[in-house]
């Protein structure tokens, strides 16, 4: 904009200067003359103020003008030796001239608002911000048939009460900022209530004898494509959203990842009806400094996704994908007898369900120390159809399937001198019937669910935390409904009902009642 703006000022300079050393006897017409040259002079100036163009730069225009006119005049001079001849630019043309450089400024004043006290700053339009705020209430019942939390303590689970009820008011709050850093990089943050220790929620119990919350940085992260330069492909890096089309049968949906994730898809997709997809991604889990005294190693996942999304019509849409996620360094090891070499093995996060071993081995009966016994390399089949039958009713139908395929009861056997049978199979079936997302006002949802996650099925630590209150060896119902109050507010209200598959017996029954403001 500035090049051609600056082009332009100097064609017009010189058909001005050009102007301005013309001969002619005509007073009036030497008079608009100095008129025009003089506004352009000013245009120039405050353009100089504005910071468009230098001082120098100014300087230097003019004098190419001024230069280039006294060189066309000369040889026009020289062309026509012996002819009279007087210049002379018509009305038409200089109103032209004053029209095109009125044009160009007031263009570059609009851009960057000039004068204008209430506008806003052009850098502002480079920044995008989002949020909501959820206020809820949670009642956690307990069968009288459970067994007493110090029996689960025995094999490690991390259940700290399974027979009193309890009530509690939450919260959540998240506030999300975008910044445009180039037409082809982004830049995001999201802070969000919760704490550093517990990576699958950001809610905050209310009741804290009038301390204030937490906020912590939920996600930050780079985020590249370009619509030139390899459009079919997306890079995040930093801790980001999931990559990943799934159910929470795998990740709860407030886990983000940290890592690098590459996402491929066609540029034009939209407009087809076969979408294929794919995803790949490295995830650091724990950072682990090895030395003499500590020989555990880093914890890693690595993932990869490829699907198919089918958009027939306005009216059907079916999308489905296949990944496999393979965990690193993530069972325990023993330690040698009073030694400390291993406790890093032992998972930093955990929520129940998984097989566990004690890795303390120091003698003491009373000191213990938990790790996984086995190993996790997932393959997840992951399906949804939605049905638009008519405004606003649609019908979705979601699937979820998952395997370890990793587990071994002989490694398991070597690693705790346990002979485990295999637990390794997950999986989800739900449908909803009303709008997909609560956008208006009376929008609404119906939803029922089933859930069935075997102990090692998946990670404990990353799946649903409300189903159970959170972790894996768990099957039973989810009764949802969702009601828009206006737009972006909304109503919901979930029961979820669950039962332990194997083991000591734990049936939890939760209700929520949540109400939801978007922004």
């Amino acid at each position: 904009m500035k090049k051609n703006f600056q082009t332009r000022l100097t064609s017009t300079s010189l058909a001005v200067a050009m102007a301005f050393g013309a001969t002619t006897a005509q007073a009036d017409e030497r008079a608009e003359l100095e008129t025009l040259r003089q506004t352009t002079k000013n245009l120039i100036q405050i353009l100089v103020q504005q910071g468009v163009l230098t001082q120098e730069k100014s300087d230097q225009l003019v004098k190419q003008a001024e230069v280039k006119a006294q060189e066309t005049v000369a040889a026009q001079k020289k062309a026509d030796a012996g002819v009279v001849r007087v210049q002379y630019i018509p009305e038409s043309v200089r109103k032209q001239i004053a029209d095109e450089v009125r044009e160009e400024v007031v263009a570059q004043a609009k851009v960057e608002r000039w004068g204008d006290a209430n506008a806003i700053p052009e850098w502002v339009d480079r920044f995008k911000f989002d949020g909501d705020l959820r206020l809820g209430y949670q009642v956690d019942s307990f069968s009288d048939s459970n067994a007493p939390e110090p029996y689960f303590q025995v094999t490690g689970q991390n259940i700290a009460n399974t027979t009193e009820d309890r009530q509690r008011t939450r919260l959540r709050a998240r506030l999300g900022i975008t910044a445009k850093v180039t037409p082809d990089v982004s830049a995001a943050f999201r802070l969000s209530t919760g704490n550093t220790t517990e990576p699958v929620s950001t809610n905050q119990t209310l009741g804290q004898t009038g301390n204030k919350y937490s906020f912590v940085l939920d996600r930050a992260y780079l985020k590249a494509h370009s619509p030139t330069f390899l459009p079919w492909l997306t890079a995040s890096a930093g801790r980001i959203p999931n990559p990943f089309f799934s159910t929470d049968l795998l990740w709860d949906d407030d886990l983000n990842f940290e890592g690098l994730a590459l996402q491929f898809e066609d540029s034009v997709a939209s407009a087809k009806v076969w979408r294929p997809f794919g995803t790949i991604g490295i995830f650091p889990l724990e950072d682990i400094q090895r030395s003499i005294s500590n020989q555990a190693k880093s914890k890693w996942l690595a993932g990869a996704q490829i699907g198919l999304e089918w958009v027939p019509s306005n009216a059907t849409r079916a999308k489905v994908g296949l990944g496999v996620y393979d965990y690193k360094n993530i069972s325990g090891i023993r330690n040698d007898y009073k030694s400390s070499i291993y406790n890093d093995t032992a998972p930093a996060f955990r929520q129940k369900g998984n097989t566990l071993f004690d890795i303390d081995n120091d003698g003491d009966i009373n000191t213990n120390l938990y790790a996984l016994a086995a190993d996790y390399q997932l393959v997840n089949l992951t399906g949804m159809v939605d049905f638009n039958l008519y405004n606003p009713v649609h019908v979705i139908l979601a699937g979820d399937f998952v395997k370890n395929v990793g587990y071994s009861s002989s490694k398991i056997l070597a690693r705790s001198g346990q002979n485990v049978s295999p637990e390794t199979t997950g999986y989800l079936a739900r449908v909803a019937v009303g709008m997909p997302t609560m956008l208006l006002q009376d929008d609404w949802q119906l939803s029922l669910t089933y859930r069935y996650v075997e102990a090692d099925a998946v990670l404990d630590a990353f799946t649903d935390s409300d189903f159970h209150l959170g972790g894996t060896n768990s099957k039973g119902f989810i009764v949802g409904a969702q009601y828009g109050l206006s737009k972006s507010t909304w109503l919901s209200a979930r029961w979820l009902s669950s039962q332990e598959i194997s083991g000591l017996p734990l049936s939890i029954n939760t209700f929520q009642m949540l109400f939801n403001a978007k922004f």
